[in-house]
């Protein structure tokens, strides 16, 4: 018999038995990207944050996938490991499935196209999802572009396979989709969180780039929630090469936002659409 360890693992598995006890032999193994649990096992705990209050705690492979439901007032931060990461992120309502995140109405009801600091993320109906409710990356975020699709990857880097080394973000998005039961039809655009386009003068859409390592955004659960992130490479990253790094994920219970935080009055559209996530949540007794 062969000594190498490809051989070794083969011999290890052939029977249940062994693949059973070679399973059990990995328990406690810790790579780069993984789910910690539970979450209060996570070596990477924000600062500020008390471990026993986290309920979502992963690094992403890059590319990789991640999902969660989480509860409204549920603090999320997102964070840009080495700067290579780029986290598509869809939103869905949990209390409604067909409310989804719809990004003309996120740029639209704010007045502003450009991702930030008390920046609102609206549904279709005009109600709020979830708040920015702070940005360390510079806005180098976009709303504009979604994700890569299967057909895309294919013509740029030979494949957009969710398995393969180049996987599209719409890929990965029905992954992640898949594992809250949610269907493809029910994946909208999605809004991209450090990686940078700007709209010219020209009107032309302008790469900006990465905020680099340790950039981070946070958001708030307005509404009880179910998140999707795609960590892929944006569609319009210029590197030839398929670049992504490690997203760090974290989610711990805090509150919603209320009356006194300053982007709830920032514009009439804002309240309008604060009060009307308030309207839809006293209607099913959730304060």
């Amino acid at each position: 018999m062969s000594n190498d360890l490809g051989a070794g693992r083969r011999a290890s598995t052939a029977t249940p038995a062994q693949a059973r006890d070679d399973a059990r032999g990995r328990a406690g193994t810790a790579v780069e990207a993984m789910p910690y649990l539970p979450p209060s096992s996570s070596p990477h705990v924000p600062d500020g944050v008390d471990p026993g209050d986290l309920v979502w705690a992963e690094t992403v492979a890059g590319p990789g996938y991640a999902h969660a439901t989480l509860a409204r007032g549920s603090r999320i931060r997102l964070e840009d490991v080495t700067g290579d990461a780029c986290a598509h992120v869809v939103l869905v309502s949990a209390l409604q499935r067909s409310e989804r995140l719809n990004v003309a109405d996120t740029q639209k009801i704010p007045w502003q196209a450009y991702l930030g600091a008390g920046h609102p993320l609206l549904s279709g109906d005009g109600r709020v999802l979830a708040t920015v409710v702070a940005d360390a990356a510079d806005g180098r975020h976009d709303a504009f572009c979604g994700v890569t699709t299967l057909a895309s990857n294919h013509a740029r880097y030979g494949a957009g396979e969710a398995h393969s080394a180049t996987p599209a973000g719409r890929e990965l998005l029905r992954l992640a989709a898949a594992k809250e039961g949610l269907a493809p039809r029910d994946i909208p655009p999605s809004v991209s969180f450090f990686k940078g386009v700007r709209v010219g003068a020209d009107g032309a859409l302008e790469w900006t780039g990465g905020a680099g390592a340790g950039a981070a955004v946070e958001l708030v659960a307005e509404v009880p929630l179910t998140v999707l992130i795609a960590n892929a490479a944006h569609p319009l990253d210029p590197d030839d090469r398929y670049r992504t790094g490690p997203l760090r994920v974290h989610a711990w219970a805090a509150a919603a936002s209320s009356p006194a935080d300053p982007w709830w009055t920032a514009t009439p559209e804002r309240a309008r659409a604060y009060l009307n996530t308030q309207q839809h949540l006293l209607a099913r007794g959730i304060r």
